[in-house]
C-alpha cells in the first residue's frame, strides 16, 4: 500500500507517519511539505493525507488537482479547522481529521481507508463472464456503463460495444454487486458513470440517458451519495 503525507509542518508529517507505521509497518510512506512536490514526484498513491491550510497552494486546490490524475486515491484531510468540511465533500474526501490528532480515531480511519482501497482494487479487477450465442469471454465490471433488460436476454453496454447475453436483470444485479444500482425494472446502472440525474432519468458520462423510476428517485439519491461518500470510483 502506497501512502503520501502532504503537510507543511514537519512535526505533523512525522506524527502521521509514526501512527501509520504503528498500525501498518509494511506500508510505503512518502512525505511532502507542499502539494507541488507531491505532483513533481509523479507517483500514484492509494491513500493521501492532506493538510488544508498550507503555504502556497492550499489543500483544497491540491485535492482538485489530485482528482484529475488520481481519481481513485483515498483522500483524507488533516486540518485544525472545521470550516472546509463542505469543500472536502466536493472533492470526494474519504474523511476529515482534526488536529491535534486523536490516536484511536486516526487508527480507525486508517483501517477503514485500507479496507476501502482493497475493496476498490478487488472490484476493479472483478470480471463478468459474457455468454453470447457464438462466444464466451470475460469483461471487466468497471467497463460496464449499464445493463438493459430485453426479456430473457440482457444488453450489457460498455463505452465501446454492446453485448447481448441470455441472463435476467435480477441475476446480473446480484453478480455485479456493489457499485451498480437497479434504477428501473429494465435498467441497472454503474454509479461510477453517472454524470447527472433528475426525477425520471440518469445522464451518463458518455451522454446517454437511461430511465430512473420516479418511485426510486429518493433511494437512488441516497445510494449515489453513499457511493460518493465512500470514495466510489468515478469513470470518465
Amino acid at each position: 500500500m502506497k501512502i503520501a503525507i502532504v503537510d507543511d509542518e514537519k512535526i505533523i508529517r512525522e506524527e502521521i507517519e509514526s501512527l501509520i507505521r504503528e498500525s501498518r509497518p509494511d506500508c510505503s510512506v512518502d512525505s511532502y511539505d507542499t502539494g507541488e512536490k507531491l505532483f513533481l514526484a509523479g507517483k500514484f498513491y492509494d491513500i493521501v493525507f492532506l493538510d488544508i491550510c498550507m503555504e502556497g497552494e492550499n489543500g483544497i486546490k491540491v485535492a482538485r488537482r489530485l482528482r484529475q490524475n488520481m481519481e481513485q486515491t483515498v483522500l483524507i484531510f488533516v486540518t485544525a479547522l472545521k470550516d472546509y468540511v463542505f469543500e472536502a465533500f466536493d472533492v470526494l474526501a474519504f474523511h476529515y481529521l482534526l488536529k491535534p490528532l486523536d490516536r484511536k480515531k486516526f487508527t480507525e480511519i486508517l483501517e477503514r481507508a485500507f479496507t476501502d482501497v482493497e475493496r476498490r482494487k478487488k472490484e476493479e479487477t472483478a470480471l463478468l463472464v459474457i455468454k453470447t450465442r457464438s462466444r464466451t469471454f470475460p469483461l471487466k465490471k468497471d467497463s460496464i456503463l449499464y445493463v438493459e433488460s430485453l426479456g430473457k436476454k440482457a444488453e450489457v453496454h460498455t463505452g465501446r460495444e454492446t453485448y447481448e447475453m441470455y441472463a435476467s436483470l435480477n441475476s446480473l444485479e446480484k453478480e455485479l454487486g456493489t457499485g451498480f444500482y437497479r434504477c428501473h425494472r429494465g435498467y441497472l446502472v454503474n454509479l461510477g458513470y453517472v454524470s447527472e440525474y433528475y426525477h425520471d432519468g440518469i445522464v451518463l458520462t458518455n451522454g446517454e440517458t437511461i430511465y430512473l423510476a420516479k418511485d426510486k428517485y429518493q433511494e437512488f439519491v441516497r445510494e449515489y451519495m453513499r457511493y460518493l461518500k465512500n470514495g466510489g470510483t468515478m469513470h470518465g
